[in-house]
Protein backbone atom coordinates (compact mmCIF):
# COMPACT_ATOMS: atom_id res chain seq x y z
CA UNK A 1 0.00 0.00 0.00
CA UNK A 2 1.15 3.79 -1.09
CA UNK A 3 0.26 4.93 2.68
CA UNK A 4 3.11 4.88 5.17
CA UNK A 5 2.13 3.39 8.94
CA UNK A 6 4.31 5.39 10.99
CA UNK A 7 2.00 7.49 13.78
CA UNK A 8 2.79 8.81 17.08
CA UNK A 9 1.32 6.65 20.10
CA UNK A 10 -0.43 9.52 21.06
CA UNK A 11 -2.15 9.43 18.12
CA UNK A 12 -5.61 8.35 17.41
CA UNK A 13 -7.44 8.30 14.32
CA UNK A 14 -10.36 10.41 13.65
CA UNK A 15 -12.45 11.76 10.50
CA UNK A 16 -13.26 15.16 10.92
CA UNK A 17 -15.98 17.43 8.52
CA UNK A 18 -15.77 19.49 5.97
CA UNK A 19 -12.47 17.01 4.71
CA UNK A 20 -13.71 15.22 2.56
CA UNK A 21 -10.41 13.91 0.62
CA UNK A 22 -11.35 10.63 0.88
CA UNK A 23 -14.04 11.21 -1.63
CA UNK A 24 -11.27 11.87 -4.25
CA UNK A 25 -12.14 8.49 -5.75
CA UNK A 26 -9.87 9.07 -8.93
CA UNK A 27 -8.99 4.89 -9.54
CA UNK A 28 -5.75 6.60 -11.31
CA UNK A 29 -4.91 8.30 -7.56
CA UNK A 30 -5.98 5.37 -6.01
CA UNK A 31 -4.71 2.21 -7.30
CA UNK A 32 -4.20 0.66 -3.65
CA UNK A 33 -7.74 0.89 -2.54
CA UNK A 34 -8.95 -0.36 -5.72
CA UNK A 35 -6.93 -3.88 -5.10
CA UNK A 36 -8.12 -3.95 -1.84
CA UNK A 37 -11.45 -4.37 -3.20
CA UNK A 38 -13.55 -7.41 -4.04
CA UNK A 39 -14.45 -7.53 -7.42
CA UNK A 40 -18.05 -6.29 -6.24
CA UNK A 41 -17.23 -3.57 -4.13
CA UNK A 42 -14.61 -2.49 -7.10
CA UNK A 43 -17.67 -2.39 -9.47
CA UNK A 44 -19.68 0.00 -7.14
CA UNK A 45 -16.72 2.06 -6.59
CA UNK A 46 -15.96 2.65 -10.42
CA UNK A 47 -19.98 3.61 -10.19
CA UNK A 48 -18.97 6.35 -7.51
CA UNK A 49 -16.72 7.59 -9.77
CA UNK A 50 -17.68 11.02 -11.11
CA UNK A 51 -16.45 12.52 -14.20
CA UNK A 52 -14.43 14.91 -12.52
CA UNK A 53 -13.16 11.96 -10.19
CA UNK A 54 -14.67 12.94 -6.74
CA UNK A 55 -17.45 10.51 -5.84
CA UNK A 56 -20.79 11.41 -7.08
CA UNK A 57 -22.14 11.45 -3.42
CA UNK A 58 -20.38 14.19 -2.44
CA UNK A 59 -21.49 17.67 -2.17
CA UNK A 60 -17.88 19.38 -3.50
CA UNK A 61 -19.28 23.29 -1.83
CA UNK A 62 -20.48 22.01 1.40
CA UNK A 63 -17.82 19.31 1.27
CA UNK A 64 -19.72 17.02 2.81
CA UNK A 65 -20.99 13.53 1.85
CA UNK A 66 -24.56 13.14 0.94
CA UNK A 67 -25.43 9.46 1.95
CA UNK A 68 -23.16 9.57 4.46
CA UNK A 69 -25.55 7.05 6.62
CA UNK A 70 -26.11 4.45 3.82
CA UNK A 71 -22.24 5.09 2.31
CA UNK A 72 -20.50 1.33 0.87
CA UNK A 73 -18.14 -0.10 3.56
CA UNK A 74 -15.28 1.08 1.65
CA UNK A 75 -16.15 4.46 2.42
CA UNK A 76 -15.78 3.70 5.90
CA UNK A 77 -12.61 3.96 7.44
CA UNK A 78 -12.38 1.42 10.26
CA UNK A 79 -13.93 -1.17 6.81
CA UNK A 80 -11.29 -0.23 5.06
CA UNK A 81 -8.19 -0.62 7.10
CA UNK A 82 -9.63 -4.34 7.85
CA UNK A 83 -9.57 -5.03 4.18
CA UNK A 84 -5.67 -3.95 4.31
CA UNK A 85 -5.37 -6.25 7.58
CA UNK A 86 -5.11 -3.73 9.89
CA UNK A 87 -6.54 -3.64 13.13
CA UNK A 88 -5.68 -1.30 16.49
CA UNK A 89 -3.01 1.04 16.71
CA UNK A 90 -1.72 -0.46 13.79
CA UNK A 91 -4.77 0.34 12.16
CA UNK A 92 -4.94 4.02 13.59
CA UNK A 93 -1.56 4.03 12.27
CA UNK A 94 -2.60 3.01 9.16
CA UNK A 95 -5.42 5.50 8.59
CA UNK A 96 -3.93 8.27 10.22
CA UNK A 97 -0.72 7.88 7.71
CA UNK A 98 -3.41 7.92 4.70
CA UNK A 99 -5.38 10.94 5.59
CA UNK A 100 -2.53 12.64 6.07
CA UNK A 101 -1.41 11.73 2.41
CA UNK A 102 -4.80 12.06 0.81
CA UNK A 103 -5.28 15.45 2.54
CA UNK A 104 -1.89 16.93 1.16
CA UNK A 105 -2.25 15.57 -1.78
CA UNK A 106 -5.66 17.35 -2.41
CA UNK A 107 -5.24 20.73 -0.16
CA UNK A 108 -1.90 20.94 0.61
CA UNK A 109 0.44 20.44 3.33
CA UNK A 110 0.26 23.21 5.42
CA UNK A 111 -3.81 23.89 4.83
CA UNK A 112 -6.39 24.73 7.33
CA UNK A 113 -7.86 20.99 6.63
CA UNK A 114 -4.43 19.77 7.59
CA UNK A 115 -3.84 21.34 10.73
CA UNK A 116 -7.49 20.10 11.87
CA UNK A 117 -7.06 17.14 11.12
CA UNK A 118 -3.43 16.94 13.41
CA UNK A 119 -5.62 18.39 16.40
CA UNK A 120 -8.30 16.17 15.90
CA UNK A 121 -5.55 13.01 16.27
CA UNK A 122 -3.63 14.19 18.84
CA UNK A 123 -6.69 14.91 21.17
CA UNK A 124 -9.17 12.28 20.21
CA UNK A 125 -7.94 10.04 23.15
Amino acid sequence: MACGTTAAPSQHWQCISGCGCCCRLDPARRPEALEALDPEQRRQYLEMVGADGWCIHFDTGGQRCRIYADRPDFCRVSSLIQLFGQRGEDGDALAIACCTQQIRSERGGRGKVMRRFLRAIRRSR
